[in-house]
């Protein structure tokens, strides 16, 4: 009786959290299936190439960003997206270039503009700085200094980040 009661709480204790990070990704693949079309091929946290010559591009507003985005990321917002800042900015259309937002539906959004802009090596990081965050990749701060915070964009949205501290 010890014994099943010891396994009980074992399973209750270390696997839950397990579940809930399992929850959390299998909500944020459910959300990517409804709201996007596959038009920007995704990249994975597990197997993004680790380069200086990859330009991330954060499509978050800019208040994401100032609480936590990627290294060296270069923020081009979402409903302010400026296609001349970008333009500009990264003049060789065939720079590889990795969007991203919470999870990545505005990213998408994001990435066919870039398509239509003639870039031709555009990623979407699939699941966004959450699924980064979540997967123990790091985030910076906008004085560029690693963070624990992560803007969880809304309490709807948020419950998919597992990791981190989520500020609204």
């Amino acid at each position: 009786m010890k014994i099943l009661i010891f396994k009980l709480i074992f399973s209750f204790v270390v696997l839950l959290p397990l579940s809930n990070k399992s929850l959390a990704q299998d909500k944020i693949t459910k959300a990517l299936n409804s709201w996007n079309q596959g038009t920007i091929p995704y990249v994975y946290f597990d197997n993004l190439p680790i380069t200086d010559s990859i330009a991330y591009l954060d499509t978050r507003e800019k208040e994401e960003f100032e609480v936590s985005h990627l290294k060296n990321a270069i923020w081009v917002g979402y409903k302010k997206f400026d296609k001349q800042k970008v333009l500009e900015s990264l003049p060789d259309k065939t720079q590889p270039i990795v969007v991203y937002c919470s999870i990545g539906v505005r990213s998408e959004d994001i990435g066919e503009q870039l398509k239509d802009l003639g870039y031709t090596k555009i990623l979407n990081l699939y699941g966004g700085i959450f699924d980064w965050k979540n997967k123990g990749g790091q985030v910076f701060n906008d004085k560029e200094i690693p963070t624990d915070s992560v803007h969880a964009f809304s309490k709807h949205w948020g419950k998919l980040l597992q990791e981190g501290i989520k500020v609204y």
